[in-house]
């Protein structure tokens, strides 16, 4: 059907699995730090605004993590259903990288997301704290791994293959691999800056909705000076993991570049649109600014990029897919630079709060920030193929052996669930958002801890008639929702 096989049916369904799941992780990693700040400055000003805030944003976080979680067990399965022969090559490696996932990062999480959630009123302000910190670390030693993994597989390194299996030789190699360090600060950082978009965006919806008060504009002003501060930070990071990858995985950077052949000495120019062919082998339409993929590529203005005439056919990534998932990424990164620029403008001005032109790009920008993590994702995995492990396994030798009516059949039943399962799960998710924040005025909370009033006999059986207990009352409701 449509010239597919098992093998293609097989990708589409990873594929469409983990661009459901990543998106999950990439918020949950950026709220729990946000939670955490919030909490923070909470403790050091008293301000009752910050309070308000991570209590909103709690409940979101609470609904976003099991999303993630139940998403993210799907995705593990796989590895065995339908990628078997991967996992008989490279399990010693990837599955040693998934269990200290789960033993450090999961384990942390689990440990204190309940005191997070729950133990507003049961608990000291400091075990809180810790616990809400403790939460969003979590996050990022999951991140850690994770990323130790898929970059393994991107520059494979510190094993050796005895009797068609990997085995590992060096674990500081492995894990601290060529393109590790780079792919690891890109990702965190794009999911911190997906998340001050989605938050903005939240702002901006209520700001022009007439629902103004000091919480709607505290998020409205974090989420902007985010953006201006960390999106910039992002475009550097990407400049660096764009040398890397030229030198690890140079037909990955010339399919990005649809860039097919190089011509005597000549610089080699910077493509900004066209469409890559890859049956007659050239861009066609190509728009080009001479000498600029040398500089931005090698910085400098003689150096040659390879081409992807000089790599065999069958190395050759899908330059017409990669080309422009990657200039999706970036333009949406250049428009996040752009907002977060007129941001600071209107900032000095005092009208951020009320330029209606402004607040309708915050809003509609609220999901730029997911795309270009998905658009990054297409582009870093795509341009990989056909190479599950680079260099090592192809993906055609990687799949279970599959006949395509099982795989037809997988596939719709994936379809169907996920987007009735997930689909309630986001659309309960942005009732939330809509709903906003919760102000309560000048009431403070108590101290929780051993020997006072509020200390539950057991977990969750005590119960409050203050306005912070209301919170932990919604807190409660929202995860049994779940």
């Amino acid at each position: 059907m449509f010239g597919l096989e098992a093998l293609d049916l097989a990708r589409i369904q990873f594929a469409f699995t983990i661009s459901f799941h990543i998106l999950f992780p990439a918020i949950t990693i950026g709220l729990a730090s946000y939670l955490a700040v919030l909490e923070g400055l909470w403790l050091k000003t008293r301000n009752d605004t910050y309070r308000d805030l991570y209590h909103f944003w709690s409940k979101i976080f609470a609904v976003n993590f099991g999303m993630g979680v139940v998403s993210g067990l799907v995705m593990a399965y796989q590895f065995g259903t339908n990628w078997s022969r991967f996992s008989d090559f490279a399990g010693a490696v990837t599955g040693p990288l998934l269990t200290y996932e789960v033993l450090t990062a999961f384990f942390l999480e689990a440990g204190f997301l309940g005191v997070m959630l729950f133990g507003w009123n049961k608990v000291g302000r400091g075990l809180h704290f810790f616990s809400t910190v403790m939460v969003a670390i979590g996050t990022l030693i999951s991140t850690f791994w994770i990323l130790a993994s898929n970059s393994w597989m991107q520059t494979p390194q510190g094993f050796e293959i005895v009797n068609g299996q990997v085995i590992p030789t060096d674990w500081l190699a492995i894990i601290f691999n060529p393109s590790f360090p780079y792919r690891l600060m890109h990702m965190a950082t794009a999911a911190f800056v997906a998340t001050a978009f989605f938050v903005g965006s939240s702002a901006a919806w209520h700001l022009l909705r007439g629902k103004d008060n000091p919480a709607i504009r505290t998020m409205l002003s974090m989420a902007m000076w985010m953006a201006l501060i960390v999106a910039p930070i992002q475009a550097v990071i990407g400049d660096f993991h764009g040398l890397n990858t030229l030198k690890h995985q140079p037909a990955k950077i010339a399919a990005i570049e649809g860039h097919w052949e190089n011509h005597g000495d000549e610089a080699t120019p910077l493509i900004l649109f066209g469409w890559p062919d890859m049956k007659e082998e050239k861009t066609k339409f190509a728009v080009e600014i001479p000498y600029l993929g040398s500089l931005i590529l090698t910085h400098s203005l003689d150096k040659q990029v390879p081409a992807l005439k000089e790599f065999p056919p069958e190395d050759r990534p899908n330059s017409t897919i990669v080309f422009w998932s990657f200039r999706i990424m970036v333009g949406l990164g250049f428009l996040m630079i752009f907002t977060g620029l007129w941001s600071l403008w209107l900032r000095k001005r005092d009208t951020l709060y009320t330029s209606r032109p402004f607040l309708y790009l915050a809003l509609w920008m609220g999901p730029s920030g997911l795309i270009a993590i998905l658009a990054g994702w297409f582009t870093t995995e795509i341009g990989r193929q056909p190479w599950v492990v680079y260099g090592l396994m192809r993906t055609a030798d990687a799949s279970s052996n599959h006949s395509f009516m099982q795989m037809s059949i997988t596939l719709i039943m994936f379809v169907v669930v996920y987007f009735a399962l997930f689909g309630a799960g986001l659309g309960y998710m942005m009732r939330l958002v809509r709903k906003g924040p919760k102000i309560s005025e000048g009431v403070e909370t108590p101290d929780g801890g051993p020997g006072k009033k509020r200390t539950p006999a057991r977990p969750l059986s005590a119960a409050d008639d203050s306005a912070d207990a209301d919170h932990g009352d919604d807190d409660l409701r929202v995860t049994k929702e779940i």
